[in-house]
């Protein structure tokens, strides 16, 4: 006959075990928060009960996924997260914002396999390369043999930056389809990066998109500096609608706005693109952030509150501004995948083929990702065998 302590330490025993299983099912209807890569929810196992909780460790070998699902999109609805678009655009700016700064020359064979595994992902809006001097950009020296060896890759746009007429000249030479002109917020960044007055440069981009009109060549929009400035400080948001007005005045179809040195935080943000869209529709903004202080994702998510749909980004978060001492690259495309895919935003990006394509670049520099999500999913034992991320 079992003795009292033993019939009481059973039944506490089969109640824990009941508890256990009531937060695994609760767990199960996250559509796939906790869900074993690869399998279907049909097959989800419930996770193994512990026998204590003393630990504060839940002992598992389930793996966190976000593979973009409809059924999680119903959860955008929820009134904290404002009005997120269903559908958002990456805009990939590694090849170009990138690579850019890179003290050793990547080989053109190098650029040109990056470009292809990132359309191969499913980006849709890859930008190329710059045709600027190489005598200020020695690294994208070889424009035009890039754009000559993607001619054939089909399934995404590919623009390129074009400083000046004479850029914009060279880049409709080399068969370019679509360019972007870059201005600043800040005055003092402005002379430092392009050598000229916020209007001087504001003057030589109505000649470019004049000329690219002519042609029927679309031209996006980048302002550098939205809320901080390496050498003024503080931004303020009418600095950045006074450039933003201007450059949709003279016909440029999308306008993306930088977070040059990664200083914003959503207080710094809002403001700005409350005061930008007075005078730019906000179907036409962009947003592009660096990652320093790591606000890069908190800063899109308030960004897509307010109706924004573009985000630009850079695969395995290269990138940096060589005028801003500390300033590290551009949040990384996989980490804002990951994010999109768990609010059920569609991105159409594989984020595993990205990841691959992070990884070759990495290698090729010599050093590691700075993708948090990469390198967590990285260290998940199914990942490269069963992950249909």
């Amino acid at each position: 006959m079992l003795s009292s302590k033993v019939i009481g330490y059973l039944s506490k025993r089969k109640s824990l075990t009941s508890l256990m299983v009531l937060v695994s099912q609760k767990h199960e209807m996250a559509d796939g928060i906790y869900m074993n890569l690869g399998q279907p929810k049909s097959q989800i196992h419930e996770p193994p009960v512990v026998s204590t909780l003393s630990s504060h460790r839940f002992i598992s070998n389930y793996h966190y996924t976000t593979i973009h699902t409809d059924s999680i999109t119903t959860h955008t609805q929820h009134k904290l997260l404002g009005d997120i678009p269903r559908f958002v655009k990456i805009v990939e700016v590694g090849p170009r914002d990138g690579l850019q700064n890179e003290k050793d020359i990547v080989p053109t064979s190098v650029k040109v396999e990056l470009i292809k595994m990132l359309v191969d992902s499913g980006l849709q809006v890859v930008e190329a390369t710059s045709f600027v001097s190489p005598k200020w950009v020695p690294q994208l020296a070889d424009a035009k043999d890039v754009i000559e060896a993607i001619k054939s890759v089909g399934g995404a746009r590919f623009p390129v930056l074009t400083p000046n007429l004479k850029g914009l000249e060279a880049a409709l030479a080399a068969g370019v389809k679509e360019v972007a002109v870059f201005a600043a917020a800040s005055e003092s960044f402005s002379r430092s990066n392009i050598n000229c007055s916020i209007d001087e440069s504001l003057a030589r981009y109505r000649d470019v998109t004049s000329a690219a009109r002519k042609h029927s060549i679309p031209v996006r929009g980048y302002i550098s500096c939205v809320v901080g400035c390496p050498m003024e400080g503080n931004v303020h948001p009418s600095k950045v609608a006074y450039v933003a007005d201007e450059l949709y005045k003279m016909g440029c179809n999308e306008i993306s706005l930088g977070d040059t040195i990664g200083v914003g935080t959503p207080g710094t943000v809002v403001p700005m693109i409350e005061a930008v869209k007075n005078v730019v529709p906000i179907e036409k903004l962009a947003v592009h952030f660096h990652d320093t202080y790591g606000q890069a994702l908190s800063n899109i998510l308030v960004s897509l509150q307010m109706g924004i749909s573009v985000v630009d980004s850079s695969v395995s978060g290269l990138g940096g501004c060589p005028y801003a001492k500390g300033a590290t690259g551009n949040v990384a495309t996989e980490d804002v995948v990951y994010m999109l895919n768990g609010l059920g935003v569609k991105t159409n990006v594989n984020l595993k083929k990205l990841m691959l394509a992070g990884d070759f670049i990495r290698k090729h520099l010599g050093r590691p990702t700075e993708s948090k999500a990469a390198t967590a999913l990285s260290k998940t034992t199914l990942f490269c065998a069963t992950s249909k991320l």
